[in-house]
């Protein structure tokens, strides 16, 4: 579990739509001004780093929030799609999981791994990789009637 400045730096990136912050930025937004809230907001992003769900993008105090900083935020109703281009199982997962979105107002975040070094060394032989939320679901095939169940324990859940 994220510590509440944690996440609030990691939401950072989606308040402001940025794939890659400062840290000045995250200090002004996160910490203010008190020295000691300052120093908390660096000590947390020295832990996210060290966690792998932040990385230091291009030197100097720039950051970019990694797809597991990503993942740590996701709502508990949102399928993540771990896909890559001309990918047979890719395609058939992606059809058993459009129906169910609409009748549980959930969303499909797709990611190309190919796009990530790390996401290609961790899911290259796997794809398609589905979470849902921050919970792996399933890998190669989806069965449809499991992610309906487990979609409706989290509506409930949820409202």
């Amino acid at each position: 579990m994220e510590s509440k400045i944690g996440l609030r730096i990691l939401s950072t990136f989606d308040q402001l739509q940025r794939s890659s912050l400062d840290l000045h930025t995250l200090l002004e937004l996160v910490g203010g001004n008190p020295p000691a809230e300052r120093e908390a907001v660096l000590d947390a992003v020295t832990d996210l780093v060290q966690r792998g769900l932040l990385r230091e993008d291009g030197g100097g105090d720039f950051y970019h929030r990694t797809e597991d900083g990503r993942l740590a935020l996701a709502d508990p109703r949102e399928i993540t799609l771990y896909t890559r281009d001309g990918c047979h199982l890719c395609d058939v997962a992606k059809a058993a999981i459009t129906p169910l979105l609409a009748e549980f107002r959930a969303k499909l975040r797709e990611v190309d791994i190919d796009r990530d070094p790390v996401l290609v060394a961790r899911y290259n032989d796997d794809v398609p990789v589905i979470f849902l939320g921050q919970e792996l679901f399933a890998q190669h095939r989806v069965d449809p009637e499991l992610l309906r169940q487990r979609l409706e324990r989290r509506k409930r859940i949820v409202r």
